[in-house]
């Protein structure tokens, strides 16, 4: 486990968060009702031909679609929230397709729990409940599964490590493998790793809107490969959702306003693709306070209402909300001396307190 990064703690314990149970039941509740609700638009997507606003070309709306009706199960993913401990918490995205800080909200914040408090609890079954989503995926389809990340990013290896271990422990036979060294098998039609052995599972910890948009993504559409995150996810990690969403659902208390044209007053305006905060402007009453910089820069963008975040001793706290085999089940709090989480802000742990 990586605790710094550029020489600035990321694993921070100097500080923890105390969580009521009424608080996790509100956390628990909101990432539940979003995640249906985001189910139900994905239904709709597909049953309109909704596509283009996801940016999923032409070629690819089949496979997401089959990969829908066929029911291809999904394991995981984490909605990041905003949370006032007295307002309804407010969904900022969702990551739905390649989340991480996973291994620290499973396994190191707990374990950090057991060292300060034996008896303590905290809102954390994800550990179990990955298991049981393996289980579940093992009962339908036993083959082995490769796991893929970027060579070199710390990060991704050790999240896609763990997430291999607890399949090994659900009784699946598994592989690693870095992404750039997954070749084709022309003569086979199929991906192969190193020594050459058909790949019939991929869990790959890498966007799937970078898969389908580069030359070797050609290769995907021709291949029988099975994959994890499902290709219905691509509809789901696209920020396109947040103001589909708050049309269809203006009423919900866990929504802000989101519109694909510019809001007046305070918002933030997001890339549909961008990840780990980048390519962010703030802007508040109409005055731009805060722009991070990245590589998302020929993409459409989206803008959300700017939530109402507190902060504590000048740290904003973003509360990410763990699904597990569709079932809210945990909780990593991420933190920043801005309102932007970027790659290098703080994760600090949790207890619940009564």
């Amino acid at each position: 486990m990586f605790h710094t990064l550029k020489g600035v703690p990321y694993w921070d314990e100097t500080a923890a968060y105390q969580i009521s149970s009424f608080e996790v039941d509100q956390l628990e509740l909101a990432a539940n009702t979003l995640h249906e609700m985001c189910l139900d638009l994905v239904q709709e997507i597909i049953d309109q031909r909704m596509f283009g606003l996801f940016l999923i070309p032409k070629d690819f709306e089949e496979m997401v679609i089959r990969s829908w009706e066929e029911k291809e199960p999904s394991i995981y993913g984490r909605f990041d929230l905003a949370y006032d401990g007295v307002g309804p918490p407010k969904m900022l995205e969702y990551n739905a397709d390649t989340p991480t800080a996973l291994l620290e909200a499973s396994i190191v914040q707990w374990q950090w729990l057991k060292d300060i408090d034996e008896r303590g609890d905290q809102f954390n079954s994800i550990h179990e409940r990955l298991i049981e989503a393996w289980q579940a995926m093992r009962e339908r389809d036993s083959g082995p599964i490769h796991f893929a990340a970027q060579e070199g990013i710390p990060e991704d290896y050790i999240t896609v490590e763990y997430l291999r271990d607890t399949a090994i422990q659900a009784g699946f036979e598994t592989a690693y493998v870095d992404m750039e060294l997954i070749g084709w098998d022309r003569t086979q039609r199929a991906f192969v790793d190193r020594s050459g052995r058909p790949i019939h599972r991929l869990f790959k910890l890498y966007p799937w809107e970078w898969v389908i948009r580069e030359d070797f993504g050609k290769n995907v559409l021709a291949s029988r490969l099975k994959w994890v995150e499902p290709a219905w996810k691509m509809i789901l990690s696209c920020k396109s959702i947040l103001p589909m969403l708050y049309e269809r659902y203006p009423d919900s208390p866990y929504l802000l306003p989101a519109s694909f044209s510019q809001l007046e007053g305070s918002y933030v305006r997001k890339p549909v693709h961008a990840r780990e905060g980048a390519n962010i402007t703030v802007v508040i009453n109409g005055q731009t306070r805060i722009t991070t910089d990245g590589v998302y820069t020929d993409c459409p963008y989206v803008y959300q209402a700017l939530a109402p975040m507190k902060a504590y001793d000048g740290h904003y706290p973003v509360y990410g909300t763990w699904i597990v085999n569709g079932v809210a089940c945990g909780l990593g709090i991420r933190e920043d001396d801005t309102m932007v989480t970027q790659n290098t802000s703080r994760f600090v742990p949790h207890q619940m307190v009564d």
